[in-house]
């Protein structure tokens, strides 16, 4: 029983986190916009992304097994 007088406030004190971060979501506009994401990826980009530096590197260790 006297677990509950630790449990009780600190889920309270969870709960009060959970909805400050919601709150703070809404007021900073996060869920404006939510068919934009879902549009962008149907979407080419206009310019190719360059590779990463380990798509470089795998690539140069193939040219060189290839000669």
């Amino acid at each position: 029983m006297s677990v509950l007088l630790f449990l009780i406030p600190i889920t309270l004190a969870l709960g009060l986190v959970g909805l400050a971060a919601f709150l703070w979501n809404l007021h900073s506009k996060q869920y404006e916009d939510l068919d934009g994401a879902a549009n962008r990826i149907l979407f080419d980009e206009d310019r190719p992304r360059k590779p990463s530096t380990h798509q470089q590197k795998s690539a140069s260790q193939k040219d060189k097994k290839n000669n």
